[in-house]
C-alpha cells in the first residue's frame, strides 16, 4: 500500500502531525508520496514531494476541514483514489478521524480493517466546461438587496421559478453544509438524489426540493440587470447574467472515503452539538 498525504498548511499542528505520519510510515516501510505544497513547508520531507495531479497513491491522507477535503477531491474522485480526512479543522462534516485517534485508525488502515465509501457527486456544465462538485453549486446575488430571478427546470419540466437571494443545488454529501443552513434537509449520503434550494426565496411556494440524481437539471437567468455569482465547492467560478443557462447533472466520478464504521447520523449530530 502506498500513501499519500495532502494537508492544510496554514496550522501548526497540522504540518506537525505530518510528520509525525511520515516517521510513523516509514518505521512501517511505507511507501509515501505527499503534495508539493506541503514539502514547500516541510522541507526536510522534499525527496516525498508530487504534485497533487501526479499522485499514484492507493489511498491518501487528507488533514484539513472540509475545504481541504473539497481540494483534494477535486482532483483524487477523477483517479478513484480514496481519502482518508483527519479533522484538523473546525467541524468537519465530511471528516472521518480525529488527530488523537490517527495512529490507531493507521494500525487499521495497514491492517485493511476498513471499507470505502462512494458518495455521489454533480457535474456543473458553466462556460461550456464541465466542473465537478462534491458539495454544492451556489447562485448568489452580485448586488446587495437584490433579488435573483431564476427558471428552475427539471427534465425539460419547470420545477420553481425563484425569487430568491440565491439557489443552492446540493448532493447528499452537501445537505449538511450551506444547504442545511439555507433551510434544507438533512439527507442520508446513501440516498441517490440532488436538492435544490431557494435561498430566502420571496414566494412561500419556493420550498426545498429533492430530485432524482440521474435527472437534468437546467438554471436560466430570467430578469437583465441582475447578475449572478456562481460558486463550485466554495470556488468562485464566473458571474451569470440575463439568459445565461447552467446546466447540472450527477457525475460519471463518485467521490471515495475510507471508512471505519457506519455512522452518519451519530457523527452529524455530535458536530451539531459541538456547534
Amino acid at each position: 500500500m502506498k500513501i499519500g498525504i495532502v494537508s492544510r498548511t496554514d496550522k501548526v499542528e497540522a504540518l506537525d502531525l505530518v510528520k509525525s505520519i511520515v516517521h510513523y510510515l516509514d518505521e512501517n516501510n511505507v511507501p509515501v508520496e505527499i503534495e508539493r505544497r506541503v514539502t514547500d513547508e516541510l522541507v526536510e520531507f522534499v525527496d516525498y514531494c508530487v504534485d497533487i495531479e501526479d499522485m499514484t497513491s492507493d489511498i491518501v491522507l487528507c488533514l484539513g476541514g472540509d475545504g481541504t477535503v473539497l481540494y483534494a477531491q477535486r482532483v483524487l474522485s477523477h483517479k478513484k483514489i480514496p481519502v482518508l480526512s483527519i479533522n484538523v479543522g473546525t467541524v468537519g462534516f465530511l471528516t472521518e478521524v480525529n488527530p488523537d485517534d490517527v495512529f490507531e485508525c493507521l494500525d487499521k488502515l495497514l491492517s485493511y480493517d476498513f471499507f470505502i465509501e462512494e458518495r455521489m457527486q454533480l457535474d456543473v456544465k458553466c462556460d461550456g466546461e464541465w466542473i465537478t462538485v462534491l458539495n454544492e453549486l451556489v447562485l448568489m446575488t452580485n448586488q446587495p438587496a437584490k433579488m435573483l430571478d431564476l427558471s428552475v427546470s427539471v427534465d425539460n419540466e419547470i420545477a420553481d421559478e425563484v425569487r430568491a437571494d440565491g439557489l443552492i443545488v446540493s448532493t447528499p454529501s452537501g445537505s449538511t453544509a450551506y444547504a442545511m443552513s439555507a433551510g434544507g434537509p438533512i439527507v442520508d449520503p446513501r440516498v441517490d438524489a440532488a436538492i435544490i434550494i431557494p435561498i430566502c426565496p420571496f414566494k412561500l411556494s419556493s420550498r426545498p426540493k429533492i430530485v432524482p440524481s440521474s435527472s437534468n437539471i437546467r438554471i436560466k437567468f430570467q430578469k437583465e440587470g441582475k447578475q449572478a455569482l456562481a460558486v463550485l465547492d466554495g470556488v468562485n467560478n464566473k458571474i451569470y447574467d440575463y439568459m445565461d443557462e447552467i446546466e447540472i447533472r450527477k457525475s460519471d466520478y463518485p467521490a471515495y472515503f475510507v471508512r471505519f464504521k457506519h455512522n452518519f447520523y451519530a457523527s452529524v449530530d455530535k458536530k451539531l452539538t459541538v456547534v
